[in-house]
């Protein structure tokens, strides 16, 4: 699947978001102003000013409506979702190439803040998911103890477990584990049956 630069690094952004969220094993990533300015400075989110609690709790919402289409059970439900967020944040698009990237393609407003700025952009890098007839790449891991988001971008659309967990790994380990335990004692357990059953049968025999 073809997607361009500025709209794959708008999604890993959108990804990294929803991945936030409290999980019965992590606390909330977003847990304060600080926790934010973090984010903001390591997805290197550009035309941000000083951040205060309205941008967390602004953040926060675009956070759970991003969830929410990764949930959409269908595109027409999806778009809904994306069509209310890119709405409310009142898209703009304009071409830029700060910070000497290539020229792409912002669709937040100047001045805007960091909630409508991820969106803006998020709305619209998700729009462009479903426009292609990919919503179903947008998924949970599989894992019983995971639920991370990711985008599946696989040729055949097989990807089924996150990558920041090496949750395919373990699980492969583990059933490779668990083969391995029930060949081990196979051999064991039968033999424990056949003489078991000998046991069995000696009084018998007196």
């Amino acid at each position: 699947m073809q997607i361009p630069h500025d709209t794959r690094r708008a999604l890993d952004v959108v990804v990294a978001l929803v991945n936030t969220a409290a999980e019965p094993d992590q606390p909330d990533g977003l847990s304060d102003v600080g926790a934010l300015r973090g984010f903001v400075q390591e997805y290197s989110i550009s035309d941000v000013g000083e951040l205060g609690a309205r941008d967390l709790a602004g953040v926060r919402t675009v956070r759970s409506k991003f969830a929410q289409v990764f949930a959409a059970p269908t595109a027409r439900a999806a778009s809904v979702l994306i069509n209310e967020l890119v709405a409310t944040a009142g898209t703009t698009p304009q071409l830029t190439d700060h910070d000497g990237y290539d020229w792409h393609v912002h669709y937040f407003a100047p001045g805007a803040s960091v909630g409508d700025h991820l969106a803006a952009d998020g709305g619209m890098a998700l729009a462009f998911i479903v426009v292609s007839g990919e919503q179903e790449r947008l998924r949970r891991c599989e894992a019983p103890d995971c639920r991370r988001a990711f985008v599946d971008l696989s040729r055949n659309r097989s990807r089924r477990y996150c990558d920041s967990r090496t949750c395919g790994n373990r699980l492969h380990v583990a059933a490779y584990r668990a083969r391995r335990k029930e060949a081990d004692a196979g051999p064991s357990e039968q033999e424990e049956i056949v003489h078991g059953g000998e046991q069995q049968q000696d009084p018998d025999h007196r």
